[in-house]
């Protein structure tokens, strides 16, 4: 992919933004387990880069995807991967499908706040017994007059404890379960919802909630596009998800082996820098290449999707390269540091918590494998007996 004078200026704003907004809070906020998403959301609405991609008429800038994917590539500064995490749900998980198909009245009264900062959302998919398998989940939706009155539950929600609205995805018939569920924007001020806090092994920054729905009435009027098509609304608001993982791990991912080698280059054992050992430096470089590898990946993904072509199998194997290199470049690197690795409060110690999610969140790395498999056509061949 070409980057322009405008994509190289969009990462520099972003980069000034972090150095200066987030990283000198980041420690105080892991410990709250918490950041100011209002706070923070509304500096960020102020330089545009929460609509990035989204229509002027709405508080965007109007660029392709590729703008909003060099945003996520250069929140990988950020020193903890919450609240990229948070910010990427607000631009790039619960508001595609809105932006796309929701009426003028739904995006003027929950993108374009989202846009400006002044209003925090969420992606209510998961549930407790249904995260990667979405087309089990629970929560219904039940019709009465002009309104539905949604029952049930979500689990594992980013921003859920602070959010202003979320985009819930619930059953509104008994159809079959692709064909049977709906996107409703879901304003969380609403009688009968209830908020309880998770807490996790990384990623602490970001707020992450269960929400529970006991008679919620909502107007049909919320729901975005048609009601029965949520299901594959919602996939195909996964692949920009999926998109922003991989792109916001590069950055992260390079950073923690920049810090690596400036540690093994000072770290001196049996009279010389760890970094000497061939072991370490072949290892690093190895490294490298493979973060190297993905970013092409991505970015070829995103071009492809920006030129409208489908990319689920693209993004699926950038989001599983990604989940699997986060894992790898971080293991590795902390092993390098030693016990100082093994620290609470190191980066690397922190990076390796946080980074674990993404085998995880988003679909795991088994329903990315799974979905590679099926496009293959590699997949085996159902029993006759």
């Amino acid at each position: 992919m070409q980057f322009t004078t405008e994509h190289k200026q969009l990462a520099e704003t972003v980069k000034r933004f972090v150095k200066e907004e987030i990283n000198p809070h980041v420690d105080a906020w892991e410990k709250a387990e918490q950041f100011p998403a209002h706070e923070v959301f509304k500096k960020m609405g102020n330089l545009g880069l929460l609509g990035v991609k989204y229509p002027e008429a709405y508080g965007g800038l109007g660029l392709d995807f590729s703008y909003s994917m060099v945003v996520a590539e250069a929140l990988g500064d950020c020193n903890c991967g919450g609240v990229p995490m948070a910010i990427g749900v607000q631009t790039d998980m619960c508001t595609p499908a809105l932006a796309r198909f929701g009426s003028d009245e739904l995006k003027r009264n929950f993108l374009a706040p989202a846009i400006a900062g002044d209003m925090v959302g969420c992606i209510g998919v998961s549930e407790v017994g249904g995260g990667s398998d979405v087309a089990s989940i629970k929560t219904h939706a039940r019709r009465d007059g002009d309104d539905f009155i949604i029952n049930g539950g979500k689990m594992w929600i980013t921003n859920g404890m602070q959010a202003d609205w979320c985009c819930l995805l619930v059953n509104t018939s008994q159809g079959a379960p692709h064909k049977n569920k709906s996107l409703i924007m879901v304003p969380m001020n609403l009688l009968g919802i209830t908020r309880q806090k998770i807490h996790k092994i990384g990623m602490h920054s970001s707020d992450t909630a269960q929400l529970f729905f006991d008679d919620v009435r909502v107007p049909v009027k919320n729901v975005i596009g048609q009601e029965g098509m949520g299901f594959t609304l919602q996939m195909m608001q996964f692949q920009e998800e999926r998109l922003y993982a991989a792109a916001g791990t590069i950055k992260a991912l390079n950073n923690t082996i920049d810090e690596t080698i400036a540690y093994t280059r000072e770290r001196m054992a049996f009279g010389k820098p760890l970094i000497n050992n061939q072991v370490i430096h072949f290892r690093l470089a190895e490294l490298r290449t493979e973060v190297e590898a993905l970013r092409a990946l991505t970015y070829h993904a995103v071009e492809s999707y920006v030129s409208g072509k489908d990319v689920t199998k693209l993004a699926s194997m950038a989001k599983l390269k990604a989940g699997r290199l986060l894992r790898e470049v971080n293991d590795s690197c902390l092993q390098y540091w030693g016990g100082m690795g093994y620290t609470l409060d190191s980066g690397v110690a922190r990076a390796y918590r946080d980074g674990r999610l993404t085998s995880i969140g988003g679909g795991a790395d088994e329903v990315m494998l799974g979905i590679i498999c099926k496009l293959e056509g590699t997949l085996p061949s159902k029993s006759l007996g």
